[in-house]
């Protein structure tokens, strides 16, 4: 019964959350049962059949043999995307090991000092050591309802000028601490907008963060909004260190970081435009950039006045 089960290729196909077309297990039993018609349908030709219409048979097995080779090309795709889910796998756990080991070290020897002295410097140690892991747990949180498609939406009317100059304040004292200018260009005859407003919180957030991290010493952000095309238009720009043409279609990957990031070492799970991108396109909104290495990058993102989303 186990042999059974573990040949079955329907199993295999929603185990590895693959169209029936793309499970290797389902083409191979296909190539097969193709490979076995074949031969049969030839000795049974070769059999009926005299010398003369021996072209008629080469043509059929030719035709078979393109068959073959393109669900051959299906089986070749669906492995590689297989491959492509274990390397990003891989890199997550790397990332994820990092980015939690980091914090969790601080806070130990934050505590052991506590223990001797107490000093409140170490408290703030802790406090954002344990804001880092907080934020890690709840981007993988949301990408995993992303993926079962549960990420639900709570809509409701709210100015979005409003929570951009929230967000402003929040990011202030890192702002200044990195000796950037922040600007606010907001229009103020903009309609009410209906949305989720944590959701749509947590995207300006990423796209802030970001913008902050990129910049290296002293640098300008700004933050517009504009109504356009009964659209709402959000966006951040900075003349940070931009992001690489040839990386740029990577970008809203899940686990997806430039390499930049790595470079100058800047904090992340690569998780944070894939969230936003998932969070925008749930509202029937779009999010685009556009950015040149070295000059900087600028992040839209458009929600539809709508009364229904």
């Amino acid at each position: 019964m186990n042999i059974i089960q573990k040949l079955n290729p329907f199993k295999q196909c929603k185990e590895l959350n693959l169209g029936i077309w793309q499970c290797p297990s389902f083409l191979f039993l296909l190539i097969g049962l193709i490979t076995i018609t074949a031969m049969i349908s030839t000795y049974f030709i070769a059999k009926l059949y005299t010398e003369l219409e021996i072209v008629s048979l080469i043509i059929a097995l030719v035709a078979i043999i393109i068959i073959i080779f393109t669900i051959g090309h299906f089986i070749v795709q669906s492995v590689e995307q297989i491959a492509q889910a274990n390397q990003m796998k891989t890199e997550f756990i790397s990332i994820a090991s990092h980015q939690l080991r980091t914090p969790l070290a601080s806070i130990k020897w934050s505590l052991n000092s506590l223990m001797n002295k107490q000093d409140n410097n170490y408290l703030q140690n802790i406090y954002q050591a344990n804001e880092q892991m907080i934020k890690l747990v709840n981007d993988l949180l949301k990408a995993s309802r992303i993926e079962q498609s549960k990420l639900l939406t709570e809509i409701k009317p709210f100015n979005i000028n409003k929570l951009s100059q929230n967000i402003a304040n929040e990011f202030q004292t890192l702002i200044q601490a990195n000796n950037i200018k922040l600007e606010l260009n907001l229009d103020k005859n903009l309609d009410i907008i209906r949305a989720d407003k944590d959701m749509i919180k947590i995207v300006m957030q990423n796209l802030v963060s970001n913008a902050v991290q990129y910049i290296k010493k002293s640098g300008k952000i700004i933050i517009s909004t504009k109504q356009k095309n009964k659209n709402i238009i959000w966006q951040i720009q900075d003349n940070g260190i931009g992001i690489p043409t040839n990386q740029q279609k990577y970008i809203f990957k899940k686990f997806f970081r430039v390499e930049s990031s790595l470079k100058f070492k800047t904090r992340g799970t690569g998780l944070g435009l894939y969230i936003s991108q998932a969070i925008i396109k749930e509202h029937k909104g779009k999010i685009w950039f556009k950015s040149k290495s070295d000059k900087g990058t600028t992040f839209y993102f458009s929600i539809p006045l709508t009364k229904k989303i």
